[in-house]
Order: structure tokens, then C-alpha cells, then sequence
């Protein structure tokens, strides 16, 4: 009851409030006309006594005599005998306004609307965000604001803060990541990607410095070396930027979703693509690679992950594709997805189970990734 009571003096209100400018505006016209009678009829005295004392003639005078007294009947003529009604297309207004808009409202809210869901403060949605974004980025930056030693709040929210397009919130929190918690692979190069974010895709001298580091932790960080590659490209040294691809290439597996963009970079720089199987569920089209060369570095990452979720749909809906559930949980753990990884390997067991071959084959494989496979085959 009180809701419906809340509605209808929300609703009064707004009616006045839009009502308000109507009313008035008739008002406000009666009010002009008065006083410029009153101007008019002032004139009239004055110029009396302008005759009287001489100031001017009487013939100038009765001239500007019948000019007033012109004006005056023209004003009074306006005024209306008795209460001005409101014209019809303000009563039409003012029908629309009281009705309409309520009646119109009501309906789609009882339609679309959840009258029986109790209201929700912003404490509870933070309690239990669900899959809100916002409200997620918002339970976290709460958290951090109390308590901003914790390094792992701050490791959750950085790739959130990328996903999202706030780079340089990212930005800061990778290094807080980083100075709490210490390197890694994962946190580097995502600090890296921050950096040429903010530099329109430029592989910065930072950027370089910070990718080399990831490196020494990760000799085979295909992200690491793909973007130091690229790095050379941007400075101009071909030679170099097409070995340092040409090498990535060679040491990649042949169904590495990164394989076609790095064969792009290949002959751009002088050099003959490597072999890639363009039918391969999951592969990018020429067209993508077309578009990530003018995308940015966070661009780019997006358009990958992108790739790999739809070789995830695929699999999901066509389960029977050993060579596309290798590539799917080779591809989540070069993203250092790990979690991922891992569900896709359960997934890809539960469609080719470890007595055979090729589920031996994907365990194996998980091993060699570093995925954990407790539990990945229950």
C-alpha cells in the first residue's frame, strides 16, 4: 500500500510541475496587458501637464493624444470580459499530463516491470552482485578503498578495469597488483597491454622493459614475445621484427589462434607466412586479421578472446572435435585463463574419455600447460 501511496503523490507532483508553466503562462500574458494600460493612461496625465505648462503645442498635443489613446483602446480591447478560459490546446495538455502519461506509466510498469520484487539497496546488490559489471567493479573498489594492501582485490580488478575500457584505473591497479603480491607472467603483460593502450598501440620503451621481465619468468610467453616482435616493427628494424615472428611461428602449435596474425607480421615484413590450416574451427578469417592491424593492443586482445569463445560455443554445441578441444585448451591457457583451461579440459574428457587415446592425449597436454586435472575427469 505504501508503494501505490508513494506513486500517486510522485505522480501528482510531476503533474504540477508540468502543469505549472501552463497556468502561469496565462496569467503572466493578463498581467502585460494591465500594465501597459497603466503605461498608456500615465502618458495621458503627463502630456496634460506637458500642455498646461507650455512645453508643448496643443496641436502636438491632440496628435500625440489620439496616438495613446490608439494604443489604449488596442490593449483594452485584449482584455477579456470575464476569467479567461485556457485555450483548447492547453486543455489538451493538461488532459495528456493528468491521464495519460500516469495511465500510460502504470501499464508499462505492471507489463514489464517486477511490483512484487522488494526493493534492493545498493548494500544488497553489492552483497550479491550476480553478473552486474558495475556493481562487481563497485563491490570491489569499496573493498580496496578499506583495505588497499590487498593484493589480490587489486589482481581481480585490473583485467576487469581492461575489459572494460578504463585503462588507466587498469593501469594502476596492475602495478598495485605487482608491488603487493610481486611479478608474473599474467601481471606483466597485462600492465604492458595498459601501457600500450595509452599509447594508441605503440609498444612504449616501458611497455619493452616490462614484456622482457615477463619474459624472464616465462621464456615461451607467446604474448610477451609477440608484442616485443612487434616493437621492433615499430622502430623500424624489419630485419629483426620479422626473425623474432618467424621464430614465435616456428614454436607455436600449428593451431595456435595467434598463428595467422603473427604470419601477417611475417610478410609484412618481407618474410613467407607460415603454413596455417585457414579452415580450422576457430582460425581467424582474413577479414579479422585485415582488422587487427588498425586495432589498438586492448582492441586486439578482445578480438582474440573473442575467437577462442566462439571456438568454446562451437565445441559446445558440437562436442565431437578432438583437434578443436586441444586448440580451445591450448588457446585459455595462453590467455592464462587457467580456470578456463580447465573446464574445457573436463568438457573435452567428458567427450573423449581418458582410457582412450585422445583422452590420454588431452591430460597429457594439460600436464604439459601446467592445468590442473584433479576432478577433470569426474
Amino acid at each position: 500500500m505504501l508503494f501505490w501511496i508513494l506513486v500517486a503523490v510522485m505522480t501528482a507532483a510531476l503533474a504540477v510541475i508540468l502543469l505549472y508553466p501552463l497556468l502561469r503562462g496565462a496569467k503572466a500574458a493578463e498581467n502585460i496587458r494591465a500594465g501597459e494600460a497603466a503605461v498608456y493612461r500615465d502618458q495621458l496625465r503627463e502630456l496634460d501637464r506637458d500642455l498646461n505648462g507650455g512645453l508643448i503645442t496643443p496641436e502636438e498635443a491632440d496628435y500625440a493624444r489620439a496616438e495613446i489613446g490608439r494604443r489604449l483602446i488596442a490593449v483594452s480591447a485584449d482584455e477579456p470580459a470575464e476569467t479567461p478560459k485556457p485555450p483548447r490546446h492547453h486543455r489538451f495538455t493538461e488532459a495528456v499530463v493528468l491521464l495519460v502519461l500516469p495511465v500510460l506509466g502504470l501499464s508499462l510498469y505492471l507489463t514489464t516491470g517486477r511490483p512484487d520484487l522488494p526493493s534492493q539497496p545498493l548494500e544488497a546488490r553489492l552483497e550479491n552482485p550476480g553478473n552486474d559489471v558495475a556493481v562487481l567493479i563497485a563491490k570491489a573498489e569499496r573493498h580496496l578503498a578499506e583495505k588497499p594492501d590487498d593484493g589480490k582485490g587489486w589482481d581481480v580488478l585490473a583485467p576487469i578495469y581492461f575489459r572494460t575500457m578504463r585503462v588507466n584505473d587498469a593501469q594502476v591497479a596492475y602495478r598495485n597488483a605487482i608491488r603487493l603480491l610481486g611479478p608474473s607472467p599474467v601481471r606483466l603483460d597485462g600492465l604492458a597491454e595498459t601501457l600500450m593502450a595509452v599509447s594508441d598501440g605503440v609498444v612504449t620503451d616501458e611497455a619493452r622493459q616490462v614484456l622482457e621481465q615477463s619474459l624472464t619468468l616465462e621464456p615461451n610467453n607467446p604474448r610477451a614475445r609477440f608484442y616485443i616482435a612487434l616493437s621492433m616493427e615499430q622502430a623500424g628494424r624489419p630485419n629483426e621484427a620479422r626473425q623474432a615472428f618467424e621464430t614465435l611461428a616456428k614454436q607455436s602449435p600449428a593451431d595456435a589462434p595467434w598463428l595467422p596474425l603473427v604470419n601477417e607480421h611475417i610478410a609484412m615484413n618481407g618474410g613467407a607466412k607460415a603454413r596455417v590450416d585457414p579452415a580450422a574451427p576457430g582460425n581467424p578469417t582474413k577479414q579479422d586479421v585485415a582488422a587487427a592491424e588498425t586495432m589498438s593492443a586492448g582492441d586486439r586482445q578482445q578480438m582474440i578472446r573473442g575467437m577462442v569463445e566462439s571456438l568454446d560455443a562451437k565445441l559446445s554445441e558440437e562436442p565431437n572435435n578432438f583437434e578443436g578441444w586441444v586448440r580451445l585448451v591450448r588457446s585459455y591457457a595462453v590467455l592464462n585463463d587457467k580456470d578456463r583451461a580447465a573446464g574445457a579440459l573436463k568438457r573435452g574428457l567428458a567427450a573423449f574419455p581418458p582410457p582412450g587415446e585422445q583422452g590420454r592425449q588431452l591430460l597429457a597436454l594439460a600436464r604439459e600447460l601446467g592445468i590442473a586435472t584433479e576432478g577433470a575427469t569426474q
